[in-house]
């Protein structure tokens, strides 16, 4: 029993002590931003990777989501005579939660794990060491522009979900079902409120890329200096992630109504 709270207790202060270093980490790439010059060319490198290389994943994603979720809820509000409010409730549910969360997951899948690979092979092959020498800061060198980059990005692939998973709803709902395509557009412009739908999904978007910036360049720039180190850490990265947007979804959702 005491071998059993014993670990318990190494493990927790352990699991502090990376949150700490995350932290502090998170502080480091907030001072790079602030210290000249900002590297506007590695910057726009990772928009193109994490951004322009997505884009193709978001929009199949995306209009599936949408085609699923206009079936869906058309055959359960159809149970109560509703289903003119299909436009209010695909509208709903895309701009506040569906949207920013699951485009979340996609990135840290498809753009998270390639950044946390990218740093981790330079880690291990000793590039950061070489900055280092040439008295460059790796953080503001490599680091810095990428969780940018993805603080960036992910809002505007949020918008593309949405609106690819609206049209892909109106597509299932009056192309295939019947449903009358002026009832859907009603419900969903009488729904939808641009300060408490659009700017606050936008917001969440933010938040959630800040969360994948700096969880998916810590792991690659704290990882193990081999190649069995870089595979764990771009596994973290995408388990750790993915945990973390779920439940700062739940967190601002609950305590701002976000």
């Amino acid at each position: 029993m005491m071998d059993w709270v014993r670990r318990l207790g190494a493990g927790t202060i352990y699991q502090v002590g990376r949150i700490g270093e995350a932290v502090g980490f998170g502080g480091r790439i907030l001072l790079a931003t602030t210290r000249p010059p900002f590297r506007w060319r590695s910057f726009i490198a990772a928009v193109y990777d994490s951004g322009v290389l997505s884009i193709a994943l978001i929009c199949a994603s995306g209009l599936t989501v949408g085609f699923v979720l206009g079936l869906q809820l058309y055959n359960t509000l159809a149970r109560f005579g509703a289903e003119d409010s299909l436009g209010t409730a695909v509208g709903l549910s895309l701009i506040r939660e569906l949207g920013p969360v699951l485009t979340g997951l996609l990135v840290t899948g498809r753009a998270g794990s390639a950044i946390t690979a990218e740093i981790g092979a330079m880690r291990s092959s000793q590039q950061l060491d070489g900055l280092r020498m040439m008295a460059i800061d790796p953080i503001h060198f490599i680091v810095m522009p990428r969780a940018a980059a993805l603080a960036f990005v992910m809002p505007l692939l949020s918008a593309i979900f949405v609106v690819l998973g609206i049209l892909g709803a109106y597509l299932m709902g009056v192309e295939l079902l019947g449903l009358d395509g002026g009832s859907y557009l009603a419900g969903l412009e009488s729904a939808v409120e641009f300060r408490t739908d659009v700017l606050q999904s936008l917001t969440k978007s933010v938040i959630f890329g800040l969360i994948l910036g700096l969880i998916a360049t810590w792991r690659g720039y704290s990882c193990q200096p081999h190649s069995a180190g870089v595979s764990r850490a771009t596994t973290s990265t995408v388990v750790t992630t993915s945990i973390c947007i779920l439940l700062a979804d739940y967190l601002l959702t609950a305590l701002w109504s976000i």
